[in-house]
């Protein structure tokens, strides 16, 4: 991989414009007029932003801040500097890939122990719609302060999240420490991946991308059996422990590797410092306005108000009729119009950037990527339990079968960025291959839910999935930072980041819905009337669960009312990935070799 990168580097060293040569159209270099050439061909429909002075290379001074700060960073740095980051950055996603793999699995015996088995899918509804939401702020604050700004406030709240959830004693307080710790892990992801769009040529960026997400081909193996022993030895509580001081101590030397070659800019005088002349107040208020916080906190609130009751309704006295679930998607849908009409009328500053999302790539690489959350959290959200209960496998052996789309799907990458890179051209990927083979595999699920199928058939389906999965992924990805000029690549990140999270919130609650609208029902009526009594804890235990024998009547109740369960959600999962076909679609065939979107020395 070391030589690899060698080659790429020596290919996208950055270049002065001394006029038109025989390969600037290969290497992406301008000609004075700052218009992409053949950019129909290329799929632009207007013409980018460029600087002006006459050097393609220098810094942008019609960009934000934080865009400046980061060229500046990428024209300082060395070689070595640029080696150390990606050296970093694979750190940072091997650790934080073995904490959530760990704690996706240790989640369900935390809120068992609780006895709320059944507030899984819950939890992950409003952590996930607020970690998605998170991100539109967070691409203002690495806009306009700068992007290691932005990481450094991201890797706190991980932090603080994982402290939470080692001292949570109830099911409150672990629900809270999911928030603060999807916030920051949604956030360090999107900070680097914003990291490597401002430091990677555009046709090598797909390549890149599976580059730093090859950590979780090696995690695979460890977080099942790490999750095991912490469940038999130190327990829960210290699994979170131990990681709450890893992270800052893994995280922090990516921001000092930033800071320092940003104050080694301000040395040198490519990036001069400017005063804003503001007051302390006259900045809160700038700031304020500037985040939009009034369009973040309508957002945040409605989406989570309206998803929410889909998955705890049935908790309620009256069901769907209860005044308390009525009411919450009433004013969830209110807050949600209201938030609309407040960002196109009064907002001083527009949060949204509508003008991107009229991009038909853009817009459709976003619904791709919220139709694949959608449909993931819903088969996935129950399916480890499925594993050890129906299928009576080990906590080990559900997180390795579990784990099969990390493994794929990061080792697939790889070969789709070679082939984007060779290619010039990403949307055939995920036309004819990702998005078709995820809708067969969920499909093939529907057949191999029942108790006695061979696993053999379950890895299978876990594979080709994770195959397709890493190449919708990746194209998607690409599409939206294709489609966008540099100072734009943090907001559509960010967009594109709300959409999967609020796709993945959608998901949880169809998946919290059909679970808590299906499973109890059935449950109650197969129970034979001895384990009537124990209903409860069955219900909301899964421990409970796998404690019948295989055989014994009480099982076989319980696996009859999985099997109805499961049978909706697979049903509901290959149906709406249809929709993702039909938005990738729409996208433009973008030729990546014709546009240079960063500057500097990148890869």
């Amino acid at each position: 991989m070391r030589s690899l990168f060698k080659t790429v580097i020596a290919q996208s060293k950055p270049v002065v414009d001394e006029g038109p040569r025989p390969d600037d159209k290969e290497a992406g270099v301008l000609p004075d007029s700052g218009v992409v050439p053949d950019s129909k061909e290329a799929g632009l429909t207007s013409e980018r932003p460029h600087s002006s002075d006459g050097d393609d290379d220098s810094i942008n001074k019609d960009a934000q801040v934080g865009v400046q700060k980061m060229e500046a960073i990428t024209k300082t740095w060395s070689t070595r500097d640029l080696y150390l980051a990606y050296g970093l950055i694979w750190l940072i996603y091997f650790v934080d890939a073995i904490q959530q793999g760990m704690g996706t699995v240790l989640t369900p015996y935390v809120v068992s122990d609780f006895r709320e088995h059944s507030l899984t899918a819950t939890i992950s509804v409003a952590s996930g719609i607020i970690g998605g939401v998170s991100k539109l702020p967070l691409a203002k604050i690495c806009d306009v302060w700068g992007r290691p700004q932005g990481y450094l406030l991201t890797m706190c709240c991980m932090t603080i999240g994982l402290v939470l959830m080692a001292a949570s004693n109830n099911v409150n307080t672990y629900a809270a420490a999911q928030i603060f710790y999807w916030v920051g892990y949604n956030g360090i992801s999107y900070t680097t991946t914003v990291f490597i769009a401002d430091t990677s040529a555009l046709k090598n960026r797909g390549l890149v991308l599976a580059y730093t997400s090859s950590p979780y081909i090696a995690t695979v193996w460890i977080t099942g059996p790490l999750a095991q022993n912490v469940l038999n030895g130190i327990g829960w509580r210290w699994g979170f422990g131990i990681f709450a001081i890893v992270t800052p101590v893994v995280c922090l030397p990516l921001y000092l590797l930033f800071a320092w070659n940003q104050r080694k800019a301000i040395q040198q005088g490519i990036l001069v410092r400017q005063k804003s002349g503001r007051t302390f107040w006259q900045s809160v208020v700038h700031y304020f306005w500037e985040f939009d916080i009034i369009c973040v906190i309508l957002l945040s609130a409605g989406f989570t108000l309206f998803l929410l009751p889909f998955s705890i309704y049935s908790n309620q006295k009256y069901g769907w009729r209860d005044p308390t679930t009525l009411s919450l998607i009433v004013i969830g849908f209110v807050t949600l119009i209201f938030s609309a009409v407040w960002e196109k009328y009064w907002a001083p500053v527009k949060f949204l950037p509508w003008e991107l999302l009229k991009d038909r790539t853009v817009l459709g690489a976003c619904v791709l990527a919220a139709v694949l959350f959608v449909e993931y959290y819903i088969w996935t959200s129950y399916f480890s339990s499925f594993l050890q209960v129906v299928l009576r496998l080990k906590v080990w052996q559900s997180s390795y079968i579990g784990n099969i789309y990390s493994i794929g799907s990061c080792f697939f990458s790889i070969p789709v960025g070679l082939a984007i890179r060779h290619t010039g051209r990403f949307k055939w990927v995920a036309l004819y291959f990702g998005v078709p083979v995820t809708i067969l595999a969920i499909g093939l699920l529907i057949e191999f839910r029942h108790a006695g199928t061979n696993i053999g058939w379950i890895i299978f389906v876990e594979i080709i999935y994770a195959f397709a999965g890493g190449a919708c992924v990746i194209c998607e990805q690409v599409a939206v930072m294709a489609a966008a000029s540099h100072q734009e690549v943090a907001v559509v990140l960010a967009v594109e980041g709300l959409f999967s999270s609020v796709g993945g919130g959608i998901g949880s609650t169809v998946a919290g819905a059909i679970w808590t609208g299906i499973f109890p029902r059935k449950l109650m009526e197969y129970l034979p009337a001895e384990s009537l009594d124990n209903y409860a804890n069955i219900y909301g235990d899964l421990a409970t669960q796998i404690s019948y024998p295989v055989g014994s009547a009480t099982h076989a109740a319980i696996v009859a009312a999985y099997d109805d369960a499961l049978r909706n959600m697979f049903i509901a999962a290959t149906t709406i990935t249809v929709i993702g076909l039909i938005a990738v679609a729409f996208w433009r065939d973008i030729k990546l070799k014709d546009w240079k979107q960063v500057k500097g020395n990148v890869i």
